[in-house]
C-alpha cells in the first residue's frame, strides 16, 4: 500500500483545495444542455453526481485542472490506480494524460466522420466526378443521378441524402484548393485592361442595349470608351484600332478574360481567335488572359465599366446614331481623364506621357478589323450570315459569295474578289437588308418586272411615273441608265438626275444621268434641267455640234 509521506500529503492536500474550488463552478458545469443530454463535461472526481458512460469516455474532453492533477500525482510517484479511483476517471484516461508528451494547443479541426454507407463507394463516385471535369456544365452528374447509378449498378442500399453530403464536400474540395486572396498588382506603363459592359441607350429613337468596349491603363489611370452593338471578334478589333487611334500608339501589353471573343482559357491553355491573333501581330503587341472568375486581376477596368455607366450613361443617353454617342462618350472621357490622377497622386494626363513613351508606335495602314466568311445566296440573291439576311440582288442567285463582316457594315464579294455590294450591319433585327441599286440590274433583263418591284419606294414618285409611262424599250434604257450612274455616284443622286431628265421630257441615257448624277452628288442646285449641249456636240447632232 502507498503511504503518503509529507510531500505526498501536500499534493494530496492541494488536490482536496482544488476539487473544492471546482466545487463552486459544479452547478454551472452540470447544467443542462439545450438538448437535455445532461452536462457539457464532467470531470469532478468523486463529487460529481453524473458519471460518464463508457462508450463516450474517450470522446469527452477532460477538463485542464484535472489534467494538471493527473501530471502533478503522476510526477509526485501517485498509483494511476488510486489517481483514477480519487478522480473518478478510467485508468485509461488516467495513463492517456499521464503519458502524453505534448500538451500544446491544437488547432480546432472536426475529425473525419465515418460514413459507412458510401466510403465502400468512394473511389467510384471521385472517378465520375472528376470525369464531369472535363465534361460541358450542363451534362454532368447531380448528385440525384449518382445516387441511381449506385442503387441500379452497385446495389447500394444507404440513403439518398449521404450520398448528396458526400457530392457536395467532393465537389467543394475538387473545385476550390488553397486560395491566395486579393494580390496588390503593379502595373508596368504601357499596359492596358480590355473589357465589355452593358448600357442602354437610345439611338434613332429606338431603345437597344448597348455593349461598351473600354480600354483601361492602369498605370496613369487612364479610360476610354467605344460604344458598339454586339461583343464579337471583329467589334472587339475595330474597337481596339480606334482606342489605339484615339491615344496615338497601340499598348504593348493587353490584359483580357476569355469573355471578350478574343481568346478561351480551358485548363490553363489559351486558344486565341484567328482575327484577334491577326491583330496583334499588326500592332506587334502582347495579349495576357486572367483567370477564370478572377475579376480582381484586371480590376481597373472591371471598376471603369462601371464608373462610365453611373457618369456619362445616366439618364440614357438619346443620340441620333451609333458614331454620335461615341463622339458623346469621347468628350465625357477627355474631360474625365483631364480631372484624374493615379496612385501616387500625379495627374493624369502628366503620367499618361511615361505610358506613350512604353506604347508602340501606330503601323503605316490601320488594321481591317473584317471577318470572310462563304455564304450562297438563295433563289431570290439573298445570303444569310450570322442569322441576318443581306440582299446581293437578283443576279446573284445561287452563286456562291464571300462576304465581309465588320463591327458596322458588310461587303458582298463574287468570283475572284469582284465587289457586290456593301451593306449596314444587321444585329437580329430580323429585316433582310439590301442595297436598292442591286436590284436594278435584273430589272434592266426584265423590265416588266419594274410594276412590282419592291425598289419603287426607293425611287421619287415622279421618277416612277415617268418610268411607268415609258414603253419597253425606253423604260430598260432609263433603268440602265440608273445602274451605271450608282457607280460612281449613289442611288438617290442617280435617281434625282434621272427624275430632272425625265421632267425635261427626255428619256435618262448613261451619258446624261452620268454626269447629272455626279454634279447632284457635289451639291449642285437644280436649274431646271441639265446643260447637255457639250455631251451632244460629241454626238455630232445639228448646230450644238457646229458651235463646238
Amino acid at each position: 500500500m502507498f503511504v503518503f509521506n509529507r510531500s505526498c500529503a501536500g499534493i494530496a492536500s492541494g488536490t482536496e483545495q482544488r476539487k473544492q474550488r471546482q466545487l463552486s463552478r459544479l452547478r454551472t458545469w452540470a447544467a443542462p444542455t439545450d438538448k437535455g443530454r445532461g452536462p457539457d463535461y464532467i470531470s469532478l472526481g468523486r463529487m460529481t453526481s453524473a458519471r460518464r458512460r463508457p462508450e463516450e469516455e474517450g470522446k469527452m474532453t477532460v477538463p485542464l485542472d484535472t489534467r494538471q492533477d493527473i501530471r502533478e500525482m503522476d510526477a509526485w510517484g501517485v498509483p494511476r490506480a488510486e489517481m483514477a479511483r480519487d478522480l473518478d476517471l478510467s485508468r485509461n484516461a488516467v495513463r492517456r494524460y499521464a503519458d502524453q508528451e505534448d500538451l500544446s494547443p491544437k488547432p480546432p479541426i472536426p475529425g473525419e466522420r465515418a460514413r459507412p454507407s458510401t466510403d465502400p463507394y468512394a473511389d467510384w463516385i471521385d472517378s465520375v466526378l472528376e470525369a464531369d471535369l472535363g465534361m460541358p456544365r450542363k451534362q454532368r452528374h447531380t448528385a440525384k443521378r449518382i445516387y441511381h447509378r449506385l442503387v441500379r449498378e452497385r446495389e447500394h442500399e444507404g440513403s439518398y441524402s449521404s450520398v448528396c453530403r458526400y457530392v457536395a464536400r467532393r465537389r467543394r474540395e475538387m473545385a476550390t484548393g488553397p486560395t491566395e486572396g486579393h494580390l496588390e498588382p503593379v502595373w508596368e506603363p504601357g499596359t492596358a485592361e480590355v473589357d465589355f459592359g452593358n448600357s442602354r441607350c437610345v439611338p434613332a429613337g429606338t431603345p437597344t442595349d448597348m455593349k461598351l468596349l473600354v480600354v483601361a491603363f492602369p498605370h496613369p489611370n487612364a479610360r476610354f470608351r467605344v460604344a458598339m452593338r454586339r461583343e464579337r471578334a471583329e467589334c472587339l478589333c475595330g474597337g481596339l484600332r480606334e482606342a489605339s487611334e484615339w491615344v496615338g500608339r497601340a499598348p504593348s501589353t493587353m490584359v483580357l478574360d476569355d469573355a471578350t471573343e478574343a481568346g478561351r482559357m480551358v485548363r490553363g491553355i489559351v486558344t486565341e481567335s484567328g482575327l484577334f491573333s491577326q491583330f496583334r501581330a499588326h500592332y506587334r503587341c502582347k495579349s495576357r488572359y486572367c483567370n477564370p472568375c478572377s475579376g480582381n486581376e484586371k480590376g481597373r477596368v472591371e471598376n471603369a465599366v462601371g464608373f462610365l455607366r453611373r457618369n456619362l450613361l445616366v439618364p440614357e443617353p438619346v443620340v441620333s446614331s451609333v458614331a454620335e454617342l461615341n463622339r458623346m462618350l469621347r468628350d465625357g472621357w477627355d474631360e474625365i481623364n483631364a480631372g484624374s490622377h493615379d496612385r501616387n497622386g500625379i495627374p493624369t494626363p502628366e503620367a499618361f506621357r511615361e505610358d506613350l513613351a512604353a506604347m508602340l508606335a501606330l503601323p503605316g495602314a490601320p488594321f481591317d478589323a473584317v471577318r470572310w466568311v462563304r455564304a450562297k445566296a438563295d433563289k431570290r440573291g439573298y445570303a444569310c450570315v450570322d442569322g441576318d439576311e443581306y440582299c446581293a440582288g437578283p443576279a446573284w442567285h445561287d452563286r456562291e459569295l464571300v462576304v465581309g463582316m465588320r463591327s458596322d457594315s458588310v461587303e458582298i464579294l463574287a468570283d475572284r474578289g469582284r465587289h457586290v455590294t456593301s451593306l449596314p450591319r444587321a444585329w437580329g433585327d430580323g429585316e433582310v437588308v439590301r442595297n436598292p441599286a442591286s436590284l436594278i440590274p435584273a430589272l434592266v433583263a426584265r423590265p416588266r418586272a419594274f410594276g412590282e418591284s419592291t425598289i419603287r419606294k426607293d425611287m421619287p414618285v415622279e421618277l416612277v411615273a415617268a418610268i411607268d409611262r415609258c414603253g419597253r424599250p425606253e423604260r430598260r434604257q432609263a433603268l440602265r441608265a440608273i445602274s451605271r450612274a450608282t457607280d460612281v455616284a449613289d442611288l438617290a443622286s442617280a435617281c434625282e438626275a434621272a427624275r430632272r431628265i425625265s421632267a425635261s421630257g427626255r428619256v435618262p441615257d448613261d451619258g446624261s444621268c452620268d454626269l447629272l448624277a455626279r454634279r447632284v452628288a457635289g451639291g449642285a442646285p437644280e436649274r431646271g434641267g441639265p446643260d447637255l449641249r457639250v455631251y451632244d456636240g460629241f454626238l455630232g447632232r445639228g448646230d450644238e455640234a457646229d458651235a463646238w
